[in-house]
């Protein structure tokens, strides 16, 4: 029996299906591309594909031509439509058409696994799953697929961390509240508090709070009834019922705005939740795990936080220290990343400067852990003889002797701030593509530019 969900991309843009063929093979499913809508139709006659995502835009053949064909030909088979287009009327044909989720590019890799996650078919395999796994095993197979296959660190303070988490993993009902700044794992730690409970054989749920519309917040978590509003084709399952039995993950909690707030600490509390534009009450039973690298107490002050809310999400609280207070986790973490860029790009390393370890350790490390890691993929594919130098690590050289000041270091929102003015200025003041730049929604940056009290005006900001 199959137990990967095997997903057939078709989309025309190469780099699209690459990236996202890699995510997903490294998230646990099977993945197969084509960039053609005949090399598709093809893959679809000789192999058994579980979920199909298609993009309605392409070459020759119209992506809702194949959509209509392959309802006719495999009826169970799920679609998940993409594009690079808000044309709102090629959507609600699609979503009539039998496709059963719509993603608008560019969007994040979390947004495509959560929107797999709703299908019937990911829930089936998960229960699956759960009668074959193996009950007694602390880091199920699941943790494996979804972190690192160790957990990488040596200082105190990280593996205090570790043990916080694990201690929270015991206590599958209990509310954690991850802190840190961003970059330092705080999804990772989430993970291993998830896998490590008697929640892992049920979904792990990752919700960027900020990366959601303000029209669709109360749809995307509570899901919505068939005929509700304009383009709820079919009824949808929200994050509340998709994390029933397992994790709600919900990163950048800070970013939430005040009036689904309200509504997320009464649906922790009662466990029940009513879809938009229905009636019925659900009962749901999800463990919240969430994630800030904002001190929630000044945004409780400033009323941009509930206190009770944070009283509710901060049962247990995890902290993690940014990378330059643990340099001593440096040399395993490099060595970690080396390995698995190696195997993964097939570039094998075999010498390692040490003027390397020695330039990153006066280093300050603003991205933490995920700067680190991506540095190191940078070098592998930079390195010539199978040899690792400074050269292919900094793009930008490292004195030894000079470090921040705290100042520099700890002032994260002042750098947010000038990267949100440098976006817009370089966009020539278009929201849109300052947060497409940006990597965020054009609603989190309105919610950004209020909160630091940015005001946008031509030929200035």
């Amino acid at each position: 029996m199959q137990n990967k969900i095997r997903i057939l991309i078709i989309d025309d843009e190469k780099h699209f299906t690459e990236e996202l063929f890699e995510y997903l093979n490294n998230s646990g499913f099977e993945a197969l591309e084509a960039n053609t809508g005949e090399e598709g139709l093809d893959i679809l006659s000789s192999k058994e594909i579980d979920l199909l995502i298609l993009d309605v835009r392409l070459p020759r053949i119209s992506g809702l031509d194949i959509l209509q064909e392959v309802k006719i030909k495999y009826p169970k088979l799920e679609v998940i439509v993409v594009s690079g287009h808000g044309d709102m009327d090629t959507v609600i044909k699609a979503m009539r058409l039998g496709a059963i989720d719509y993603l608008r590019k560019p969007f994040r890799n979390m947004d495509i696994e959560i929107a797999i996650q709703r299908t019937q078919k990911y829930l089936l395999v998960q229960r699956r799953l759960r009668v074959m796994e193996e009950k007694n095993s602390l880091i199920s197979k699941a943790l494996e697929q979804k972190i690192e296959r160790h957990f990488i660190g040596v200082s105190r303070q990280i593996l205090k961390a570790y043990e916080l988490a694990i201690t929270a993993a015991k206590y599958p009902d209990t509310n954690v509240l991850i802190t840190g700044e961003s970059g330092t794992g705080k999804e990772n730690i989430a993970r291993i508090i998830h896998y490590s409970s008697t929640r892992k054989d049920n979904v792990f749920c990752a919700v960027n709070s900020s990366a959601i519309t303000d029209t669709l917040l109360e749809s995307e978590f509570f899901g919505h009834k068939k005929g509700s509003f304009t383009g709820a084709i079919n009824d949808k399952m929200g994050f509340f019922e998709v994390s029933n039995e397992g994790t709600l993950f919900l990163d950048e909690i800070a970013d939430m705005p005040l009036n689904l707030q309200a509504k997320l600490l009464r649906a922790i509390e009662e466990k029940v939740i009513t879809r938009v534009g229905d009636t019925g009450r659900i009962k749901t039973d999800f463990r919240v795990i969430s994630a800030t690298n904002q001190e929630l107490d000044k945004s409780v002050t400033k009323n941009a936080f509930r206190l009770d809310l944070l009283h509710r999400l901060n049962t247990l609280q995890i902290d993690i220290p940014p990378l330059r207070e643990r340099p001593e986790d440096i040399q395993p973490l490099l060595t970690h990343f080396i390995e698995n860029f190696s195997m993964k790009l097939n570039k094998p390393v075999k010498y390692v400067s040490k003027e390397i370890n020695e330039a990153l350790m006066s280093y300050s490390f603003p991205g933490n852990v995920r700067e680190l890691r991506n540095m190191t993929e940078r070098a592998v594919i930079l390195c010539k003889d199978n040899s690792l130098g400074i050269e292919d690590f900094i793009t930008k050289p490292v004195t030894p002797a000079v470090r921040r000041t705290k100042e520099e270091i700890f002032n994260l929102k002042e750098v947010e701030k000038e990267l949100i003015r440098k976006a817009i200025q370089n966009c020539d003041y278009n929201q849109k593509a300052a947060a497409d730049e940006l990597g965020i929604t054009r609603d989190a940056l309105i919610r950004k530019l209020k909160k630091y009290n940015i005001k946008i005006i031509k030929n200035g900001v």
